[in-house]
């Protein structure tokens, strides 16, 4: 056998599960609170070199308009021009372009993030993926948790409101956390 046909008998890929998966944010709102959100339509796939974890790669594409907070007003402000413009740009993405395993079964994924148009390298820190397990219909199932943290404002979503206190009304710091169930494919 050839060395690539014996690299691609490791690989496999896993897509993910949009009902057991959620790509989450936080910001800091009138500079006091954490105000969470998440996108409820996410799809995408891994692509995991179990032999040599730094060849995997993944991919994933959130729908721009699943954005949920809780609040209808605040949702329908943030699909708007001042912030996701979810008409002009309807999706978010990631894909991969590193994967670096660290300690303790984490590793660092490094790759390109798109929000409102605009790419920007950043590195989510992940926790997994899981060892597989078998659901009751017979198929095989993994996880991981990554978190990364990006300024708002490198990708264009600017808009903020002055306080009468001092400060602004939404922070430019958000947390991104993405949960990924993932399904073999």
């Amino acid at each position: 056998m050839s060395t690539t046909a014996s690299q691609n008998v490791s690989v496999t890929t896993w897509n993910i599960d949009p009902a057991h998966s959620s790509a989450e944010f936080k910001v800091k709102h009138m500079m006091i609170s954490n105000v969470k959100g998440h996108f409820s339509k996410i799809t995408g796939a891994l692509h995991l070199d179990e032999s040599t974890l730094a060849n995997s790669r993944v991919e994933a594409v959130i729908e721009a308009s699943s954005i949920e907070t809780r609040d209808a007003q605040r949702d329908a402000h943030l699909k708007s021009a001042d912030f996701f413009d979810v008409e002009k740009y309807p999706t978010l993405s990631f894909h991969s372009s590193r994967v670096t395993p660290a300690k303790n079964g984490e590793m660092t994924v490094e790759g390109n993030l798109t929000i409102h148009g605009v790419t920007r390298k950043v590195v989510f820190a992940v926790e997994g993926p899981t060892a597989p397990a078998k659901d009751p219909w017979g198929n095989t199932r993994i996880a991981i948790s990554a978190t990364t943290r990006i300024n708002r404002k490198d990708y264009g979503l600017t808009w903020n409101a002055a306080l009468e206190t001092g400060g602004i009304l939404v922070g430019d710091e958000v947390t991104i956390t993405l949960e990924a169930q993932f399904i073999r494919a």
